[in-house]
């Protein structure tokens, strides 16, 4: 019966990043620079507040939207760390991580064949939703500046179906981040034009040289802010995420949400309230740790003679293929991981236009990275 699966099901993929992970897990004294999740543990107060929940019996349903204590915690800390005002009783809503906050979003604002204009290389979870909607993804080339998605990439693709602009920062695949000038460009074009921007604000809290700003404190009637707790506060499994947006659009994104899963867990709920308030600063010692392997790894791949943009945030490294390799980046990982036991993401798990490069996570240990890079150097010098 599997003529009867939604064809537009049918026609997505599994990501290219868990694709490549699943293949490649089961093999021995790897080194894994693949997945995106921090390598700490969730802060051992949080973990508390988590098990006083339960053992309160905190076991419930909450409001659709999440408690309101979370709800005003959640517009205290972007208010504090961001300058951004939102109402917690009508402009926040608690997600089930910032995935499924990106993909009531989606459905929220978009309809058949209009058009969402997404940087490449980018994450693989934002295409396989716009495609359900029946709109059309259609990716902006940014390898040529830097991965840099400023507003001069932008405006060519914008037409009269342009529904909503994804602004991912700092990113993943590559760790760039934009300026508050750069954000205030496209806010200044975008502003009064029947066009959403959804701000993928995940790894705000991860950045080395500067600080995050928001688009939503230059655009905040026509942006959508997503965020949550997985890689601030590495509480992955924990699934919390946060989504930020004016009153007349959350009432209707609610309504998508609370048909998706009621509610987000109600002992995360309380685990991420301590998080936001006790832990508003947990992320600073994580912050610390990155920056010296940040150090480290772009040091190193560039004395291998690698050609790489460092980041400015979050924890990757977006590494290109150099041309003397023929192979594509999938037959590049997987000869990699065949070779040297060291395992990391092919490019085309980030559109075609990741196709040539290859992604490094540096959320694992300095002995980890140290040993891998040890082991990678003499194969791209090899080959």
């Amino acid at each position: 019966m599997e003529h009867l699966i939604n064809q537009r099901v049918k026609n997505i993929e599994i990501s290219g990043i868990r694709k490549f992970f699943n293949l490649v897990s089961n093999i021995d004294d790897l080194i894994s620079f693949t997945i995106g999740q921090p390598d700490f543990p969730t802060p051992e107060h949080v973990k508390n507040a988590g098990i006083e929940a339960i053992e309160a019996d905190f076991t419930s349903y909450t409001h659709n939207a999440g408690t309101l204590e979370l709800r005003k915690a959640a517009s205290q800390f972007v208010e504090r760390k961001y300058g951004l005002q939102y109402q917690p009783e009508s402009e926040v809503i608690v997600t089930m991580g910032a995935s499924e906050a990106i993909d009531i979003a989606f459905r929220t604002i978009l309809v058949e064949d209009s058009e969402v204009i997404l940087p490449g290389p980018i994450y693989p979870g934002y295409e396989p939703i716009i495609k359900m909607m029946g709109a059309v993804p259609v990716h902006a080339d940014i390898r040529k500046n830097q991965f840099r998605f400023t507003l001069d990439m932008i405006k060519p693709y914008i037409t009269d179906k342009t529904r909503c602009i994804v602004l991912p920062y700092p990113s993943n695949p590559t760790g760039v981040s934009l300026s508050s000038n750069e954000l205030k460009e496209i806010a200044e074009y975008i502003k009064d034009k029947n066009i959403f921007i959804l701000a993928d604000e995940i790894y705000s809290e991860l950045t080395y040289d500067k600080g995050h700003t928001s688009i939503a404190s230059y655009l905040k009637d026509q942006t959508i802010v997503i965020n949550g707790l997985s890689k601030s506060h590495s509480m992955t499994g924990w699934r919390i995420g946060l989504l930020f947006a004016p009153e007349w659009l959350t009432k209707h994104i609610l309504k998508v949400h609370q048909y998706n899963v009621s509610c987000a867990n109600s002992i995360a709920q309380k685990a991420a309230l301590e998080a936001l308030t006790t832990g508003i600063n947990d992320a600073e010692v994580m912050k610390e740790e990155y920056y010296r392997r940040r150090e480290y790894v772009y040091n190193r791949l560039t004395s291998m003679g690698l050609e790489v943009v460092k980041p400015d945030g979050a924890f990757y490294f977006f590494v290109k293929i150099p041309d003397s390799i023929t192979l594509n980046s999938f037959d590049f990982a997987l000869k990699l991981v065949q070779e040297t036991k060291v395992a990391v993401v092919p490019g085309s798990a980030f559109s075609e236009f990741g196709e040539g490069y290859f992604r490094l996570s540096f959320a694992c240990s300095m002995a980890n990275l140290e040993q891998g890079l040890n082991r990678m150097e003499p194969f791209i010098k090899r080959i």
